[in-house]
């Protein structure tokens, strides 16, 4: 179908006129002519993610009731699985629940052993990240580098390396790298990029 250049704005107008129109009636009481049987309303929850596990992205659909996740299955909409997973993806429900109960195998608690122990025990969470906050902190203090070789200021640590996971996304790791680099440390790399 061509039109010209005046049917189309004839066009243009008039679309405009009859979205204005619906807005007006109010969308509520045109859609209210819609059969209720297609209403459905969701029992539960749910929101896409995307596996933790490689580098490739797939997307899944966590269904979750309450505080409980009752399902995780592939997202047939997501471009790259297309709601398919690998074995990796398809142990995604088992990170919380195995069989409908909660995976007894699944750390919640933070476990420490102490240097030559050969016994885990059980520490809260602010003595853990204290503790790692301090181990860095140490690292970094002792292999500081405030010049190199040739008497260029280059102020950063070669003791501390890190290296991000495919669990990240882009924003956590441009928060991450922000971090890492404003600590000083130079080797930094992704699992993604191996």
């Amino acid at each position: 179908m061509e039109l010209s250049r005046r049917e189309f704005l004839k066009l243009s107008g008039v679309t405009t006129v009859g979205i204005f129109i619906f807005e007006a009636l109010g969308s509520e009481r045109v859609l209210s002519a819609t059969p209720k049987a297609f209403l459905v309303k969701k029992r539960i929850g749910e929101k896409t993610t995307i596996c933790p596990y490689d580098a490739s992205g797939c997307g899944f659909i966590v269904a979750a009731e309450g505080d409980s996740i009752t399902n995780i299955e592939g997202d047939p909409d997501h471009p790259i699985n297309r709601g398919a997973a690998c074995s990796k993806g398809a142990s995604l429900s088992q990170l919380r629940t195995v069989d409908g109960k909660l995976n007894p195998y699944r750390l919640t608690k933070v476990l420490y052993r102490r240097p030559g122990g050969t016994d885990w025990e059980t520490k809260p969470w602010d003595w853990a990240i204290e503790q790692i906050a301090k181990k860095i902190k140490t690292t970094r203090d002792t292999n500081w580098i405030t010049r190199d070789e040739d008497g260029y200021l280059v102020n950063r640590t070669e003791g501390i390396a890190s290296v991000g996971g495919a669990a990240l996304d882009n924003e956590e790791c441009y928060l991450l790298v922000k971090m890492l680099r404003s600590m000083g440390l130079v080797f930094v790399e992704h699992q993604a990029r191996i």
